[in-house]
């Protein structure tokens, strides 16, 4: 049996990727979900995820533009810093 997928759950809905995180993710809209999806996939692919403390993102240039200019961020930090990138 399929289960349904509310269509109009907020994490499901398509949102706007502005410039800087475009960068990272790639073209918008895409859902919440799936950009925190993609930006694991980029941050594991660059191996920016720190070594001895696995909650903390090292950020390249591209992220920095994303993190307002941190150098690093921890994961939670992270997702609040993303959700300005989007509308």
């Amino acid at each position: 049996m399929a289960k349904e997928v509310k269509a109009t759950s907020a994490f499901m809905k398509p949102l706007t990727v502005d410039a800087d995180l475009e960068a990272v993710v790639g073209k918008g809209p895409m859902p919440r979900s799936e950009v925190v999806k993609k930006l694991w996939v980029y941050i594991k692919a660059n191996k920016l995820q720190d070594e001895k403390n696995k909650r903390n993102i090292n950020a390249d240039a591209n992220l920095k533009k994303v993190f307002d200019g941190k150098a690093t961020v921890n994961m939670f930090e992270m997702t609040k810093l993303v959700a300005k990138h989007l509308s």
